[in-house]
């Protein structure tokens, strides 16, 4: 076993624009070239002989005993090369999700004497906002591996996954990095809509094609051109949808429904479902040719119960979006607990409400467990227009101004879920208060809307 690599390594390696290190069997760094060394702020003589898991991860262990892929035990055993994505931290401790490459390198009997890792940040494209996948949980890394990968390319991507988990977050993360980024993202969800919808949405039509068809209407096929087109839920597709969907993406050509003419598309097609398309398909309801083109990717998106070690992260997120709730944060460890403690069958949709909810709840109290109202015990923060003995929030909200105004009226019906009665009790008003209020709010948006 070589003590170190091949003289000149050093002045090779600091050619590269990219962080990137040699290390040893025993995780030892051997080289590092200076992009490396300037991301974790250390000097080439300094990190020469440290843990490669200390500089990176500002961990005493390795990656592997986090329960992290770890790239060098996988290329000492396979001697091939591996790409994983990682976190990594930098010398100021900011955290970084970095696509991380490894590669064997051979001695003279053939074995893997050391490896070497390339490490790209994976960062917004120039002029862009950042699309981002919130957590560092291991099916979330995995999951961000394999977007990156299939990110640049042409190919079709199904995504699989609970409703709620994320799936059109990761659409959206796709087309990011996808290399026509600056050109359109354009989403047809296909829950609730009916077949005779999905296609004039998805192909458009001519006027006159069909009654109430006064105007042509480009579909949304047109609309994607030179972009990304995803379609949530594709399950939804009729056998006949199903076949003109095919044809249209074999010839890339469609034709507007009631049209005659074709009309040439370049779309990158991204789909999404919660169901079992390959069973569909063993049942007759899918078609095998188009199941198949659509899948030529396939990319399981995990529920929140398979990486509930991102919950604190994306409560924290979700809370310093909502106004004044960075004075929240950091959240009490009483209350990630408790986010911790469900099974949140809703996903992440559920958790944001859950989130919202306790936002609104706490006013301008600190956030406490109790204001953490799950919708499958909706009664304990709230009780007849209280919340733990206290006035609730939208009470105090409306007695403030001495009257009803419309940021209480708002927050009471979503605490009550758009049910007028409750939401009255909330306020503290009758049922007919209430209705008239919101019938005068209706009046005023639309005069507004006439001028």
């Amino acid at each position: 076993m070589k003590n170190k690599p091949t003289p000149g390594c050093d002045q090779l390696i600091n050619v590269m624009p990219d962080p990137f290190v040699v290390i040893d069997r025993n995780y030892n760094i051997v080289a590092a070239n200076s992009a490396y060394c300037e991301r974790f702020g250390y000097d080439s003589t300094e990190v020469v002989g440290k843990k490669c898991h200390a500089v990176s991860h500002h961990s005493d262990r390795p990656c592997s005993e986090h329960g992290e892929h770890c790239p060098l035990i996988e290329v000492l055993e396979t001697h091939q090369p591996t790409q994983v994505m990682h976190v990594h931290y930098d010398h100021d401790d900011g955290q970084e999700h970095v696509q991380l490459h490894a590669h064997p390198l051979l001695g003279e009997d053939g074995e893997v004497d050391f490896i070497g890792e390339t490490m790209y940040q994976v960062a917004a494209p120039q002029g862009e906002q950042q699309v981002s996948l919130i957590g560092q949980s291991q099916p979330l890394l995995r999951m961000a591996s394999l977007l990156q990968r299939v990110s640049p390319t042409n190919t079709a991507v199904l995504l699989q996954g609970e409703e709620g988990s994320g799936r059109a977050l990761a659409a959206r993360y796709i087309h990011h990095y996808f290399k026509r980024v600056h050109l359109p993202f354009v989403v047809l969800d296909c829950l609730s809509m009916s077949e005779n919808l999905i296609e004039s949405e998805l192909f458009g039509y001519e006027k006159g094609a069909f009654t109430g068809a006064a105007q042509l209407k480009k579909g949304l096929f047109e609309t994607a051109n030179q972009g990304t087109l995803f379609i949530n839920e594709i399950s939804a597709f009729s056998m006949a949808l199903q076949t003109k969907l095919l044809r249209a993406l074999e010839t890339r050509q469609i034709r507007r429904i009631g049209g005659t003419e074709p009309i040439a598309i370049d779309v990158r097609i991204i789909t999404a479902t919660s169901k079992d398309l390959a069973a569909l398909v063993a049942a007759g309801k899918f078609r095998q040719d188009l199941f198949y083109r659509l899948s030529a990717f396939p990319v399981q998106v995990p529920s929140l119960s398979q990486r509930k070690d991102d919950i604190p992260r994306l409560a924290e997120h979700f809370m310093s979006e909502m106004q004044q709730g960075d004075q929240q944060l950091p959240l009490a460890v009483e209350v990630i607990e408790k986010l911790m403690g469900h099974e949140y069958p809703g996903n992440i949709r559920e958790l944001r409400q859950v989130i919202e909810r306790a936002a609104i709840l706490a006013v301008d109290e600190s956030l406490r467990p109790e204001h953490i109202v799950f919708d499958d015990n909706p009664e304990p923060a709230l009780s007849g227009g209280q919340i733990s003995g206290a006035v609730s929030p939208v009470r105090i909200l409306s007695r403030r101004h001495g009257r009803l105004n419309e940021e209480a009226v708002i927050r009471a019906l979503e605490l009550a879920r758009g049910h007028r009665a409750r939401a009255a009790e909330i306020l503290g008003v009758s049922e007919r208060t209430l209705y008239r209020y919101i019938n005068r709010l209706k009046k005023e948006d639309d005069a507004q809307t006439a001028t």
